[in-house]
């Protein structure tokens, strides 16, 4: 018989493993939803999301880059650069995502449909599909932004190295008002201690 407990653990381990797919892909970095979750999860307690809000948010987070199970293998792990082509190929992911993830009625997966989609919109209007601005950005895809470029940057990947935390915080600190909504970045700044704690990182 089933719990109103154990049927949201299976709907939290669904959307997790949901969330995997695109990851294993990617060379199988499991620990990048771990530590996105947990970053968001930082951000949104700071933004004083209820325990719920900060449960659905941090979870939809997980599926910012579900759209990536839609971009050829030669063009997700290619490690040179793009051609403008296969760039606009890539960058279609978002759009992607949020297409696997529209018209359910589920809370966490309507989150996750917009920040499938917009988590690479830029505060300042530079960012992709719809180059949206500020504001007009949702929220979850403004605060996806922030915790995955700070995981990206502080991450190993084969086409890549990591830089220090400490940099890493930093370049997202100059990019306020920039790249990531200042607000955000505020809460990320105060709570850089709780960051690196939630991501299991030294400073």
């Amino acid at each position: 018989m089933f719990s109103p407990d154990s049927s949201q653990k299976e709907l939290t381990d669904t959307i997790w493993r949901m969330a995997y797919i695109a990851e294993y892909r990617e060379g199988n970095n499991i620990s990048h939803l771990e530590r996105v979750r947990a970053y968001a999860q930082v951000l949104a307690r700071g933004l004083g999301f209820t325990p719920r809000e900060v449960h659905v948010l941090s979870l939809a987070c997980q599926l910012h880059d579900i759209g990536k199970i839609a971009i050829p293998d030669s063009l997700l792990l290619k490690n040179g650069d793009f051609t403008p082509a296969e760039w606009e190929q890539v960058k279609r992911h978002t759009i992607s995502g949020a297409e696997i993830l529209g018209g359910s009625p589920s809370p966490i997966l309507q989150t996750g449909e917009a920040i499938a989609l917009t988590h690479h919109e830029r505060w300042d209007g530079s960012g992709y599909p719809r180059g949206l601005k500020g504001e007009e950005i949702p929220l979850g895809g403004r605060l996806c932004a922030i915790v995955d470029v700070f995981d990206s940057l502080t991450t190993q990947r084969t086409y890549k190295r990591e830089i220090s935390v400490e940099d890493a915080h930093h370049l997202i600190i100059d990019a306020g008002d920039q790249l990531f909504d200042p607000g955000l970045v505020d809460i990320f700044d105060e709570d850089f201690d709780e960051i690196l704690r939630a991501g299991k990182l030294r400073s």
